[in-house]
């Protein structure tokens, strides 16, 4: 039998892998039981922010050192993930997700947390395009296979990471005489981030094949997926993706479950899928119950329209400040203060990934009431 299992681990910088070291050696952790990191570095979010590679690098040269296998095998075997942007309350942190295997296991939960990964490979011309959407579909389904989950609507959480077109990578597209749908580095992050969407939302069949076009990518909003976390960065030349869900044949204590944000102050929907998961937040999660939580996935998007509840916000007039790293930031206090911890993932750049102007949360936790 299968068992999933969550660690989450903090970092002094970004190449800062002390924590996952040291479970490693002293035995907790097996090496080859890693299958997937998803984690928040300290860096801007930006096409230029270079602590998600560095990050990537020093976690592939270290498992590459415990495996004997090259990092530049590791990098196309284990999906690195990282969101860059810890503003506010966010503290810098990596979840873990391993897999081991059990046999003489018993299951004690009639269903537990199951992971997938996949890899697609997608050219620079066509990031933002069609053939992105199908790649992703493609790599997603395979995920969702991989991870043994039958049913779609026990997929809790798609995490999918998306190369962008960055000016070099424009150039030699254009050069071999197949430009890409921008040359702006910022607009195809957020291309790419649209065609991860409506990658997710095809293969989970909440969108069909006929319904969209390249020209509904970052316009139809009323596309959208509720179950999609999509970030887009330079250390990354192929959608790399993550499937989390339940499945009665997995074993292990831990669930993930899901609900939609319908904008940046609703906490009702953070106090809900605690809820899900049997944890009272009355106002904040008591300690008892914080020591069951093992990840807290989110994401927003600033509300294009300028308001929020019907009040005017300034984040996408601010040429000081991106309206992404404002989003974060406010995001991540509200869910802290429920959580009563910083070590969230809150990732903005939300596009067709749940409701216009919220997003989504998703819970990851033990079901057994009895950790102290």
């Amino acid at each position: 039998m299968k068992r999933a299992q969550v660690f989450r681990l903090s970092m002094a910088h970004p190449g800062d892998l002390s924590a996952l070291e040291a479970l490693i050696s002293g035995g907790t952790v097996r090496a080859a039981d890693v299958v997937a990191i998803i984690g928040k570095t300290e860096g801007n979010g930006g096409v230029n922010d270079f602590t998600r590679g560095y990050f990537t690098q020093t976690l592939m040269a270290l498992l590459s050192a415990h495996l004997g296998k090259p990092a530049s095998q590791l990098i196309r075997e284990i999906p690195c993930i990282l969101s860059g942007g810890t503003e506010g309350v966010m503290s810098p942190h990596y979840s873990v997700f391993c897999i081991s295997e059990e046999a003489s296991a018993t299951r004690q939960y009639s269903s537990a947390l199951a992971i997938g990964a996949a890899f697609a490979p997608v050219a620079t011309k066509d990031v933002g395009r069609r053939a992105q959407v199908e790649s992703v579909a493609t790599a997603v389904r395979q995920a969702i296979a991989n991870a043994g989950i039958v049913k779609l609507e026990d997929v809790h959480f798609v995490q999918v990471k998306c190369p962008c077109v960055t000016v070099a990578r424009a150039s030699a597209a254009i050069a071999a005489g197949t430009p890409p749908r921008t040359t702006d580095p910022n607009r195809s992050m957020a291309f790419a981030r649209a065609a991860g969407a409506f990658g997710v939302a095809l293969a989970l069949d909440e969108i069909k094949a006929d319904s969209f076009n390249d020209d509904s990518l970052l316009a139809d909003f009323t596309i959208q997926s509720p179950r999609a976390s999509i970030s887009s960065g330079v250390e990354v030349e192929s959608n790399e993706v993550i499937v989390l869900g339940n499945s009665p044949a997995w074993g292990g204590d831990l669930k993930i479950a899901h609900r939609p944000m319908t904008d940046a102050l609703d906490i009702g929907g953070i106090v809900e899928v605690f809820a899900d998961l049997g944890i009272v937040a009355a106002p904040q999660v008591s300690a008892r119950d914080a020591s069951r939580v093992a990840c807290v996935l989110v994401k927003c998007e600033p509300d294009r329209r300028g308001e929020v509840r019907g009040h005017r916000h300034t984040m996408l007039d601010d040429t000081d400040i991106n309206a992404q790293r404002h989003i974060r930031g406010a995001v991540a206090g509200l869910v802290a203060g429920v959580v009563g911890d910083g070590r969230i993932f809150v990732s903005g750049g939300a596009e067709h990934q749940g409701p216009d102007g919220g997003g989504l949360i998703a819970v990851i936790a033990s079901q057994n009431r009895d950790i102290a």
